[in-house]
């Protein structure tokens, strides 16, 4: 098997920019290892008549919290996370969006951008919440705390100023819908963080119909014709890539499923092996040993 064309940090971080000009929507998927990184990096489907991949990765906190088998409470920190990156960019040559939950203290955060940019990131996406980092997808069933428009937009502005080059973007993670404060309260804050520098608009909700996401793309669009919209489809996952795209969004991160499916995975095999008293039965749902040595270049 050839090995996979090498790339400069500064010709992935700009990679980002040029799929979005190419491409009206772009599909982005989580990856929290260089192993999984490269599926998705090798990963083609034929599909009436052409052919589909993903356009970049998602270093998601979440995952990247499981991985290490820590709470997903924002107890990885950048210069950590950055080791996996790095790795990850060693065997792959796509693009990758950062997420920075709420991007922590704006002293630290300043220094975080220019470590990111540096190693070649080309977006990072902070959520405009508080105090000790909860999963959003919990809403308030715990309590998480949104930050102030004007606080907000104020660590916007600092993160832009503290990047170097042109291509680096900044997106700005709305929690308003995850908290339920409501459609009018997303917009002012979209339009606030916006005029604050940010590069792109996430809109995250939890509703499984997908109607809210719907209508804040909607009315967005009239407000910003030209600002990159992103939504993160986990909760109405039922929602095909070509709705959201007409809707709207340029890009959609599919954030967490490489690893929930690896978790299933590896649980139902060690379990099946514990009661079967043999691996045999899992033997048909895991690639040979042959094919796994072969998957990565100058093994074999």
């Amino acid at each position: 098997m050839q090995g996979l064309t090498s790339i400069t940090n500064c010709e992935r971080r700009k990679s980002l920019k040029q799929v979005l000009q190419s491409k009206q929507c772009i599909r982005i998927i989580e990856s929290h290892s260089p192993i999984s990184a490269m599926i998705v990096e090798k990963t083609r489907v034929a599909v009436d008549d052409d052919y589909l991949e993903f356009d970049g990765f998602w270093s998601s906190s979440l995952t990247d919290s499981l991985l290490q088998a820590k709470p997903d409470i924002e107890k990885l920190d950048a210069n950590f996370r950055l080791k996996n990156i790095h790795n990850i960019f060693d065997v792959t040559t796509k693009p990758m969006i950062y997420d920075a939950d709420t991007g922590g203290k704006i002293e630290h955060l300043i220094y975080d951008v220019k470590a990111l940019e540096r190693a070649g990131v080309s977006m990072i996406v902070i959520e405009d919440k508080t105090g000790l980092k909860k999963n959003s997808l919990l809403g308030n069933d715990v309590e998480q705390t949104q930050d102030d428009i004007e606080s907000f937009c104020h660590k916007i502005k600092m993160a832009k100023k503290s990047q170097i080059t042109q291509e680096f973007m900044i997106a700005a993670r709305i929690e308003s819908l995850i908290l339920d404060k409501g459609l009018e309260d997303a917009l002012m804050r979209a339009d606030a963080y916006v005029e604050a520098g940010a590069d792109a608009v996430l809109i995250h909700s939890r509703k499984s119909s997908g109607n809210e996401i719907r209508e804040f793309a909607l009315r967005f669009r009239a407000m910003h014709a030209n600002v990159p919209l992103v939504c993160v489809p986990t909760s109405y996952s039922h929602l095909h890539y070509q709705e959201l795209k007409e809707m709207g969004f340029n890009i959609i991160i599919y954030a967490n499923h490489m690893m929930r499916s690896a978790i299933s995975s590896m649980e139902n095999v060690a379990k099946t092996i514990l009661s079967e008293g043999c691996s045999s039965p899992i033997e048909q749902d895991c690639i040979s040993v042959k094919e796994a040595l072969a998957f990565i270049p100058g093994t074999i």
